[in-house]
């Protein structure tokens, strides 16, 4: 494997084909990237500090030893991406409208994250600490929570999911009236609005 460490500067990257590449050590700083495909690509141990991407497709890229630090995604397809392999030291990132269903997050930390309309389906959040995440109007249909820090988690605007309050810890999430269904899934009760 390459160790050399390539280092890129405040660059912008634009509609550029990464698909089943190896980019292994590089390192990113203020840099954009738009329209890029890194499907399927290999980007172990690389860091992404401060940059932007949109419209980009990272299905199925391998990120071991990766650090992302105060990263934003708009508009990205992140299919069966495995964060959990990613510097855990170094991971500090933002979704807005990203399909990222499949994802795996694992054991990780993921406080103060914003998910902003985002599809998390299937996603698995399992032992994750989600400590004042944000899920706004994101679709949670069958995304994993078990022995989840979910301490003031704002699901308020999430939809489709399911949590047990007996198994993750709940403390000061917020939620809408509308939307505790949620919470009492398990118990199979019939909740309506009006009589």
């Amino acid at each position: 494997m390459k160790t050399d460490i390539v280092c890129h500067d405040d660059e912008d990257f634009n509609n550029i084909d990464y698909t089943e590449k190896a980019l292994y050590n590089n390192e990113f700083l203020n840099c954009t990237f738009t329209g890029c495909n890194f499907s399927k690509s290999k980007l172990n141990g690389s860091s992404f500090e401060d940059c932007e991407f949109d419209t980009c497709n990272f299905s199925v890229a391998q990120l071991t030893g990766v650090s992302f630090i105060g990263v934003t995604f708009t508009n990205c397809k992140l299919l069966g991406i495995n964060f959990t392999t990613c510097n855990s030291l170094f991971l500090g990132f933002e979704f807005y409208n990203c399909r990222m269903d499949y994802c795996l997050f694992f054991g990780t930390n993921l406080k103060h994250t914003k998910f902003i309309e985002c599809s998390l389906k299937e996603v698995d959040f399992s032992d994750t600490d989600l400590t004042s995440v944000v899920f706004s109007k994101s679709d949670l249909t069958a995304a994993r929570f078990l022995n989840s820090k979910l301490e003031h988690t704002d699901f308020r605007t999430a939809k489709n999911f399911t949590i047990d309050p007996e198994i993750n810890t709940i403390k000061n999430a917020k939620f809408l009236a509308s939307n505790l269904q949620g919470l009492l899934k398990k118990y199979q009760l019939e909740i309506t609005q009006n009589v």
